[in-house]
Formats: C-alpha cells, sequence, structure tokens
C-alpha cells in the first residue's frame, strides 16, 4: 500500500508545473466562482513554503490547508493561533484558531477569518467621481474542524464552514466543506496529503442593488447564482537530513482549483533543535508572479505554561507588492 501511495504520489509530481496534469472539464476556468478570499491563506509558516504544505501541515493552520493535519497539533490541553497579514490600499486578513484534544484519537478545531478594507468611496457611470456615499465590505469565515487518527499513519479530518460576503447592500452566506488526508510513508519520514476546499452548493447572493439609468432610478433584487472557489490540492514530503539536532524538510504541492489553472509548489524548511527555522518555496504558473521565491522564518521557545512560537513569512509579488505575514502560536499545557 506504501509503494502504491509513493508511486502515485511521483507521478504527480514529476509532471511539468506548466502542465494541466487533471482535466479541466471546458478549458479555461478562470473567474469563475465567488467569494474570493477563501483562497487567500493566512498562517507565515505555509506561505513561505510556497503553500507546498498539504502533507506536513502540523499546527492550527492546517483547518486551511488539510483538516486531518489538526491531528499533528501540539495541543497539551489547547493550542491557539492569531495571524495578521498586511495587504495593500490599508487591506488586512486576519485569523484565529483553536485546536484541543476532543479523545485519544480524535481533535477539534474552531477558526475565524476575516478580510477587511479600508473605506471605499462609492462611484457610479454617471458620478465618477464619487456619490458621497461610502460602501462597505465585509468578508467572515467562521468554520469547525474534526479529524481523526485511523492508524498509526493515517489521519482523516473534515472541516464545516460558513462564509459571508457582503459588498454594499448585496450580501451572499453559504455553507461549505472541507475533506482532508494525511499518510506517513515512513520512507526516509516521508508524507503524503491530499485535501479538497470549499466544497458545497452554488447560492445567489441576498440584498439591493440600486442603479441610475438614462430612464431614471432602477432597483435590481435579482442575482445569478455564484459557486465557491473550491481547490483541490495533492503533495507530499520527506527529510533528507533529519537528526536531533538539524532536519531538512523538502516538499511539492499540486494545486488544481476549479475556477483557474493548476499551480505546482515547492518547498524547504530546515530545523535546528526544533527552536530556530528558516524556509522558503516557490510557486509555479500563478497568475500572479512572484518576483522571487516566498522566505521566512520562526522560533518555537519553551516556557512554563507550555510553548510559545512566532513565524514570519515574506513574499513578493509583481503587482499586489511585498506581503507581510506575521504567526503567534501558544500550547497550553
Amino acid at each position: 500500500m506504501q509503494k502504491r501511495l509513493l508511486a502515485l504520489l511521483l507521478i504527480c509530481l514529476s509532471a511539468p508545473s506548466f502542465a494541466q496534469i487533471l482535466p479541466t472539464f471546458g478549458n479555461s476556468r478562470t473567474g469563475g466562482s465567488g467569494m474570493q478570499f477563501l483562497k487567500i491563506p493566512n498562517d507565515a509558516r505555509s506561505t513561505a513554503l510556497g503553500g507546498a504544505v498539504v502533507g506536513i501541515t502540523n499546527d492550527v493552520s492546517a483547518m486551511f490547508w488539510n483538516p486531518a493535519g489538526i491531528t499533528k497539533v501540539d495541543t497539551g490541553k489547547v493550542t491557539f493561533q492569531l495571524s495578521h497579514t498586511r495587504y495593500y490600499a490599508n487591506s488586512s486578513s486576519n485569523f484565529a484558531g483553536a485546536v484541543f484534544k476532543a479523545g485519544k484519537l480524535s481533535y477539534v478545531g474552531v477558526q475565524v477569518q476575516s478580510l477587511n478594507y479600508a473605506t471605499m468611496e462609492e462611484t457610479t457611470e454617471w458620478q465618477p467621481y464619487g456619490t458621497g456615499r461610502n460602501v462597505n465590505v465585509s468578508n467572515v469565515l467562521m468554520g469547525l474542524s474534526y479529524a481523526q487518527i485511523l492508524t498509526d499513519n493515517f489521519s482523516f479530518g473534515i472541516n464545516g464552514k460558513w462564509a459571508h460576503e457582503g459588498i454594499a447592500d448585496v450580501r451572499t452566506n453559504n455553507i461549505l466543506f472541507d475533506l482532508g488526508l494525511t499518510y506517513n510513508i515512513g520512507l526516509k519520514y516521508s508524507k503524503f496529503g491530499v485535501s479538497f476546499s470549499n466544497f458545497g452548493m452554488n447560492v445567489a447572493p441576498d440584498g439591493t442593488v440600486s442603479v441610475l439609468k438614462i430612464s431614471g432610478q432602477k432597483n435590481i433584487t435579482n442575482f445569478s447564482e455564484i459557486t465557491a472557489p473550491s481547490v483541490f490540492r495533492i503533495g507530499g514530503a520527506l527529510d533528507p537530513i533529519h537528526t536531533s539536532t538539524n532536519i531538512l524538510t523538502v516538499s511539492a504541492q499540486l494545486n488544481h482549483p476549479t475556477d483557474n489553472n493548476e499551480t505546482f509548489a515547492t518547498g524547504a524548511e530546515y530545523s535546528y533543535k526544533n527552536l530556530l527555522f528558516g524556509r522558503a518555496g516557490y510557486e509555479f504558473g500563478s497568475d500572479e508572479s512572484y518576483r522571487f521565491p516566498s522566505t521566512g522564518f520562526g522560533m518555537r521557545l519553551q516556557r512554563n505554561f507550555g510553548t510559545f512560537r512566532f513565524d514570519y513569512g515574506f513574499s513578493a509579488k509583481s503587482r499586489l507588492g511585498n506581503l507581510h505575514r506575521l504567526t503567534l502560536s501558544v500550547c497550553i499545557r
């Protein structure tokens, strides 16, 4: 069984990064979904690794990448995580989550995510310099996760999420699910992971939009249904160096979104005595290209109450500019 899984992983990850490995069922899928904030990662470690973490995610952020990964969280009594990402135009993303053991082999997690924008002034075709009215935009996600260790090597997880997107007087609400699994292959500490995120029903927004036409004001209350940006991820990692002092982990991952072309990500993480961490990664095929690989570092400190961890991630994109992510994790024993 282990050899079959390893062979499947090598076949998928050895393909060229520009190839479309899985079928598209309609060629280009770009721009085919709403609620784009669901695709934005929050934690510093994963983004520093180029997002190639579906098989090795082992902290609270696993609820975003692969819910099965919360079985790897060093929970103690409970582990909390807070993350902040600074974007352009005074926008920012914030994440808060917690994971705790619900049984000998089961884990439960809760998460809240928000994407915040600066105040926006409303403009129209007839009033391009502003109507005098400000427009509020809100993106919020709340989720509950459950994961189970099925064998010594195999774990399974599921997320249930409520997602909200509001623009002015129009609101969209949806219930979504994530599924994931992780498998420890064993050769060179190799690991394998698969996840499918954001699948659910299509929903239509609610609310009213007032549009100024030549014939006068018109209110629009009927909207087309939109779908969530689902994504399938498959990837793995191994440790070419693994001693009590030094650990080097190399990872690779294929991302297959329903609303864009496939991307391929690779990453590497160096750990010194499980205290200091250095990371780098790159995602190939992304519409918003990277100027150079993502980088980051981390520190893990033992304290009387438990464990404190700080992570920083840096990404430089061609049009969005420099992105800085900070993540704090606390394990209370």
